[in-house]
């Protein structure tokens, strides 16, 4: 059953919500894993469930399929206090997959099957909704690879930013999903980035993205394209912030790594909890030293969520976050 919480949720998150198979053999490859355990996922979904374990509303707009791991993956989310009254079904396309290996130092590699996410259209959308949200949030592996979804995703960006939305990006390249297609993954970020007002990229994607190593350089160029808000997200380094008049990295908590599944999108559930809760979110563009604040707090999520397996399962609460800013 569908959870509706708020017809009025400040955050809408949109994009693929699908299975993570983990594996559970430490240090082994697709090949020689034997053992998953079935987990929610998909990068806009774990944003929309930081916000609410964070105690925030938060709406997921995205696309299963009418199967089993459609049922669990609205279960997860309902249990969460998500509003899933955004969610479509589809009747015939199953469940997007995802099958994820993890190694001793944090990182992963992992296999997509794609399913009902790619055939998101507008008539899927909710509009109505999505004029009365604070903040659209547009983070995805897969929105962008085809269309109809890549279409719907751009489509609905150029309607919030007339709308005067603030409009918050996260590429979240995959390198295996973009093979042969770099240039096509380029042009379609830079016009998503365009729209945004809130942009994440992990280095790797500012360089992909600019051709510029530095990270000064390549915020520079990043606001050049329209972001009014550039986080580089650096992993246990901290993240480099910028409202394009002032720059500064930011360091975040000394932690364990154990998976770091799912930490760039708590970061970013983390940030957009803090912005729904501006009573002016505009004017945090130009107060740095509030913007600070609020990528602090955001670092303290995403490193916590390092040291669990699971991107969902792996959130923490606000009373974990705070014990760990004492």
């Amino acid at each position: 059953m569908q959870n509706s919480i708020s017809e009025n949720a400040p955050v809408v998150c949109v994009g693929e919500l699908l299975i993570d198979f983990f594996c559970g053999n430490i240090n082994s490859n697709l090949i020689e894993g034997r053992q998953f355990l079935k987990s929610a996922g998909g990068a806009p979904a774990n944003v929309c469930a930081t916000i609410a374990k964070l105690g925030g509303a938060a709406s997921f707009s995205g696309k299963v399929g009418r199967d089993p791991f459609g049922y669990f993956l609205e279960e997860t989310l309902n249990s969460l206090n998500v509003d899933t009254s955004m969610l479509a079904w589809d009747e015939k396309i199953t469940t997007t997959l995802a099958f994820v290996s993890l190694q001793e130092n944090g990182e992963r590699d992992f296999i997509f099957h794609r399913g009902a996410d790619a055939l998101m259209t507008m008539d899927d959308i909710d509009l109505n909704k999505i004029n009365k949200a604070k903040i659209l949030h547009f983070g995805s592996a897969t929105a962008m690879l085809t269309s109809p979804f890549r279409e719907t995703y751009l489509s609905l960006m150029s309607s919030a930013r007339e709308e005067g939305k603030f409009i918050s990006f996260d590429p979240n390249y995959r390198r295996d999903l973009w093979k042969g297609r770099l240039v096509d993954f380029i042009s379609i970020a830079k016009k998503a980035i365009a729209l945004s007002d809130f942009v994440k990229v992990s280095d790797e994607e500012l360089e992909i993205i600019t051709g510029i190593k530095n990270h000064e350089l390549g915020v520079d160029t990043l606001h050049k394209l329209g972001a009014k808000i550039v986080a580089i997200t650096l992993g246990k380094r901290g993240t480099f912030i910028s409202n394009g008049i002032k720059k500064e990295l930011v360091r975040s908590i000394s932690i364990k790594s154990i998976d770091s599944t799912g930490a760039g999108d708590a970061f970013v559930g983390a940030t957009l909890f803090k912005l729904a809760n501006t009573q002016n979110i505009k004017s945090i563009e130009n107060d740095f030293e509030e913007l600070l604040n609020i990528i602090k707090f955001a670092n303290r999520v995403g490193a916590l969520v390092c040291t669990k397996i699971g991107a969902i399962e792996a959130l923490p609460n606000i009373e974990e976050i705070e014990i760990t800013s004492l």
